[in-house]
């Protein structure tokens, strides 16, 4: 859905931009997210921390790779095989060792060389989808509705979203739509007491369409600003549990045409693979809009997520290496590719 641009305005370009965070950005942090008492790396080193893993298998194969004196083709598919098994993908793979063999073939190359090639190509994958989510202010609400499969951090975002947005000023309503888990309602609970947003939470089983269709009268009729949907987190292979989230969609839609506004999918860095199957079937089932991807800072995947851009094309909004509200932030093309890169 298209709407004037001066409309809209980025929250996570201008929350999650920078790595400095408000004192009262840790009160708003649940407490087992609480960081010990220590100097804040910049967010740029968190990244790069984070992503550590996946630099490192990447660096020390591409340090095995220099030993040769020249850049032939036994050496083009080495290196992609690496990057293949850093899940960089086939697309993104084949650019990089192109990149490389033009005017270098046959001629010596250092490890920066590759480096520096492997940050740039990545850096140009990524740049078209790096775009912040934006909330268009002629929505009462702004209805988001929030995707995952069960541990993907699905619901911890929603948290950390809604608090960065109350502390924007913006009136801010939750549901609690993974009715199938206590845990998950309970959790919600938390953060919309933390961020002073009202949710919306029925008994443990009770059906989801029904309640998303009771919170958007409710955020209608407290003209709140932004509407955050939980759904249940579901595996992309379960039928029943796909029609459902349609049935869902299909429900919002009767309150409001044009909204879901934003569709967003939250991806778990560690399942590698799985999360471009998790995309191509949550995009074709329940219009996914674009991606938030959690957990980079425990896999040496993190590559996947430009496979993901390359064959998708789907904006990125934001990233997470931790667990606290300020390790959720916006997605940079140039930061994410110099991390992976080491560069």
């Amino acid at each position: 859905m298209s709407t004037p641009e001066p409309k809209r305005k980025g929250f996570f370009g201008r929350m999650f931009g920078s790595g400095d965070t408000p004192a009262e950005e840790h009160a708003a942090t649940p407490a087992n997210e609480t960081a010990a008492e220590q100097p804040r790396k910049s967010w740029l080193e968190r990244l790069k921390s984070g992503l550590s893993k996946t630099s490192s298998r990447l660096t020390e194969g591409i340090t095995g790779l220099v030993t040769k004196k020249k850049l032939d083709q036994a050496t083009l598919d080495e290196l992609e095989e690496l990057l293949l098994a850093a899940d960089l993908g086939i697309e993104t793979s084949e650019r990089i060792t192109k990149a490389l063999a033009k005017g270098r073939f046959e001629k010596t190359i250092s490890e920066e060389e590759i480096r520096e090639t492997l940050a740039d190509e990545v850096a140009k994958v990524l740049e078209p989808v790096a775009r912040p989510l934006t909330i268009d202010e002629t929505r009462k609400p702004h209805v988001v509705l929030v995707l995952g499969v069960n541990g993907s951090g699905k619901t911890t975002t929603i948290g950390k979203l809604a608090a960065k947005l109350a502390r924007e000023g913006r009136r801010v309503m939750l549901a609690a739509g993974d009715t199938f888990r206590a845990a998950a309602i309970d959790q919600l609970k938390v953060w919309g007491e933390r961020a002073g947003a009202p949710v919306i939470a029925r008994d443990v089983g009770a059906d989801a369409s029904g309640l998303a269709f009771d919170a958007m009268k409710a955020a209608q009729d407290s003209a709140c600003d932004v509407l955050l949907i939980d759904t249940a987190g579901r595996l992309q292979n379960k039928e029943g549990l796909m029609a459902e989230l349609e049935k869902v969609v299909r429900v919002i839609r009767k309150v409001d045409a044009t909204a879901p506004h934003d569709v967003l999918l939250v991806l778990d860095a560690t399942t590698g693979q799985n999360a471009m199957q998790q995309v191509e079937v949550f995009r074709e089932r329940a219009g996914v809009t674009g991606l938030v991807m959690t957990k980079l800072d425990g896999t040496a995947r993190g590559g996947i997520l430009v496979a993901i851009a390359a064959r998708h094309g789907l904006p990125v909004h934001a990233i997470g290496v931790g667990e606290g509200v300020d390790d959720l932030q916006s997605f940079s093309a140039k930061d994410y590719a110099r991390a992976i890169a080491d560069h």
